[in-house]
């Protein structure tokens, strides 16, 4: 069966993506439009490209995701330089190693530029920060004065997954000058709305899956510190958008798999410990499907 899949950010954690793709495909379910943000993106252009769920499990043994941490070399012979180089680089890893891998992974099948998907099939969001709005890519674009046939997936996805202060946010150079493009979680980390909208009849189901608790299970925040204070705004920031677009209506079309205790940009976890992010998207799906009325 044929549906449209929106998948949510949360670094790390979207290795539980893969269970949950694993067991759609074994129920038969096909993809004709794909959304993301941030680590959903990737999935989402994986799966855009033709992977299978047992590709990306295979994909995943065969890489060290501790690989993507490529810090900016430094003549500074003092521990804290890379925060220095934070200061001013925005980031305390290039992202250039991930974007190269995702690069190389796409290519493998095919696809380079959004030329190389059906038009309209595909989507990620992400964050101009120098002009304060959210980017959904590839429409907007034309925006920028840039062919969207001719722009590398790879870099969008790059784009919608530069999470702030730990990868440097892109820089798109366009008509209206330099744009520095962050993470589209900033904005919008669950965007159903592409796919979803009140005065549209829907042509397919639409499922989402998002890497968080619904928001009546969420815990409050412990506020104590200026440092739980900043994590406390940027969750705000990141969740309070789609929270309010997400009624109870909409729930019942999501699968909400909240991998408790992983951090999003733990990059260094062990075999085990993706092995268990896979089992909890797997048995998060298995239950939801149990259910769905699509």
């Amino acid at each position: 069966m044929e549906i449209d899949a929106v998948f949510s950010g949360g670094g790390i954690k979207g290795l539980a993506l893969i269970g949950a793709l694993e067991v759609l495909e074994k129920r038969g379910f096909t993809f004709k439009r794909l959304a993301g943000t941030s680590v959903g993106s990737v999935f989402a252009g994986l799966l855009a490209a033709g992977y299978t769920s047992g590709e990306m499990k295979q994909m995943l043994a065969e890489t060290d995701t501790a690989a993507f941490l490529d810090e900016r070399k430094t003549l500074l012979p003092v521990p804290f330089a890379k925060w220095l180089l934070l200061y001013w680089r925005l980031g305390l890893y290039r992202g250039a190693a991930f974007e190269e891998w995702i690069g190389e992974k796409l290519a493998s099948k095919g696809v380079y530029t959004f030329k190389d998907v059906p038009k309209g099939s595909l989507y990620f969001t992400a964050s101009d920060l120098t002009h304060n709005r959210l980017v959904v890519l590839p429409d907007d674009l034309e925006r920028y004065g840039v062919p969207w046939q001719t722009f590398p997936v790879a870099k969008a996805i790059r784009m919608s997954a530069s999470i702030p202060y730990f990868f440097e946010p892109v820089r798109l150079r366009s008509l209206e000058g330099t744009s520095l493009i962050a993470d589209g979680g900033v904005l919008s980390n669950f965007p159903m709305w592409l796919f979803v909208k009140p005065e549209e009849k829907k042509a397919r189901p639409v499922l989402g899956i998002t890497l968080s608790p619904k928001q009546s299970e969420e815990p409050n925040a412990e506020i104590k510190n200026a440092i739980q204070l900043f994590d406390a705004l940027f969750k705000t920031m990141k969740d309070a958008h789609d929270a309010r677009y997400i009624s109870r209506k909409l729930e019942k079309d999501i699968i909400f798999i909240a991998a408790d205790g992983v951090p999003a940009t733990d990059f260094q976890l062990s075999a085990e410990q993706k092995a268990a992010l896979i089992e909890a998207g797997r048995k998060k799906t298995e239950t939801f499907l149990k259910t769905w009325s699509y």
